[in-house]
């Protein structure tokens, strides 16, 4: 591996693990990055799916302790279960979807234009959903029906599995589908930014799997150290971005988010428009 070839990877998997659990859309920075970069093709479009286990560790190590705590009692604690049967329900929908769909996705929409729409159209429903959550000004949740996600019902859970298949998309988010869905069907800023860190799990674990199953002969023990490097980067920053997202979120609101999708995808719009930037298809 040369070091140029390193730069971009390392460049790429922080890309990944700043962008997965902030409301912004990781594929499309990551879709972005690999245009200016030059890093595309086939088997760099497996590595963008790849890496996301990086980003899966660093949750999996932040909420070790309820990840640990739902397991052991999966067989005598019925809030485990209810956790666990949440979880599957609200991974079904985009598992379903994208099994069905996303090789048309991938052949029509991962390409800068159609992301940067994305960015503006999911820009605009965050701050609308802002706008009508009562105490957003002050960031009071105390209105919110649900406080935890244990408080979470079955339907609730399938409501945010809708919603994180727009998520399919690229360019929407995954987290902010799930996070601005969640706060749209009542949940607390808080517990529905933990639900989609836990909805993460399964979510881009089956990704992950799938990906690297359908490429299987693609692939080579060469491409190794480049997974395994881009998963290294995108671990460490996805683990300070997560602890940082759940001190942000306690004092604010996710306008800034918003306002950042808006002026990006606009910014692509014109660079493509006018040929300031050649993206890459």
């Amino acid at each position: 591996m040369d070091l140029l070839l390193a730069v971009k990877i390392i460049i790429m998997g922080i890309v990944e693990g700043l962008t997965e659990f902030l409301p912004i859309s990781s594929t499309g920075h990551l879709i972005l990055t690999g245009s200016l970069l030059n890093f595309t093709g086939e088997t760099q479009k497996v590595f963008e799916i790849v890496i996301q286990a990086g980003a899966i560790f660093a949750v999996c190590w932040e909420y070790r302790a309820k990840i640990a705590s739902v397991l052991s009692g999966l067989g005598s604690d019925p809030k485990a279960r209810k956790f666990t049967l949440n979880l599957l329900i609200a991974f079904f929908p985009a598992a379903i979807l994208g099994l069905l769909f996303s090789k048309h996705i991938k052949a029509v929409l991962f390409a800068p234009v159609p992301v940067a729409l994305a960015f503006i159209v999911g820009g605009l429903i965050i701050l609308w959903v802002e706008r009508n959550q009562k105490g957003a000004d002050t960031h009071d949740d105390s209105h919110a029906r649900i406080q935890t996600v244990d408080d979470m019902t079955p339907l609730d859970a399938l409501k945010i599995g809708v919603a994180q298949a727009f998520a399919l998309i690229p360019g929407t988010s995954r987290s902010g589908a799930t996070i601005i869905g969640g706060m749209l069907f009542g949940l607390s800023r808080k517990a529905a930014t933990e639900f989609s860190f836990f909805l993460a799990i399964p979510t881009l674990l089956g990704a992950t799997v799938y990906s690297l199953y359908k490429a299987r002969n693609e692939l080579s023990m060469a491409d190794l150290p480049m997974f395994s490097l881009g998963t290294v980067a995108a671990f460490i920053s996805a683990f300070f971005c997560v602890r940082w997202l759940l001190r942000y979120i306690s004092s604010h609101n996710f306008n800034v988010f918003a306002w950042y999708r808006i002026a990006f995808g606009i910014m692509i719009l014109i660079t493509a428009y006018t040929g300031m930037i050649q993206w890459v298809d």
